[in-house]
């Protein structure tokens, strides 16, 4: 993710998932050396997220999306793990405020504005009204 980070490796990325290109090419859009473009490609490239080849005298540079794709499904995996325990924590909440439903991590506002009373931040956000309330007599 850190060869990301630089708006000009964005760029150079984007530039070469569209088509191979030489580094001359990729380094025409932008105000820098040559040198300068060459190591945000070093950068790519030890990531994984391109590969450089030589032909005859050019160098050219072309996109390897498997390292992208196993951040996809790593990330994917990662919410799904954390949305089943949002879920349940969810449903443990609920219950232990007595409503027992299977009332998600939601909080989606009603017609009128207000939580869903159902939901854990409906329940959180009535507390505080109670609890406001306590404080003035």
């Amino acid at each position: 993710m850190a060869a990301l980070a630089h708006p000009a490796r964005r760029a150079i990325l984007r530039r070469v998932m569209r088509r191979e290109a030489a580094v001359t090419e990729l380094a025409a859009p932008f105000a820098m050396s040559l040198n300068a473009v060459s190591r945000h490609i070093r950068t790519l490239e030890r990531a994984g997220l391109v590969r450089r080849r030589r032909v005859w005298r050019r160098r050219l540079v072309s996109f390897d999306p498997a390292p992208l794709a196993e951040a996809a499904a790593w990330i994917e995996q990662t919410r799904t793990f954390w949305s089943v325990r949002l879920d349940e924590l969810g449903r443990l909440l609920a219950a232990e405020d007595g409503g027992g439903g299977a009332a998600g991590m939601g909080g989606a506002a009603g017609a009128g504005g207000e939580s869903d009373p159902q939901t854990p931040m409906g329940k959180v956000e009535s507390h505080e009204r109670q609890s406001e309330g306590d404080d003035d007599g």
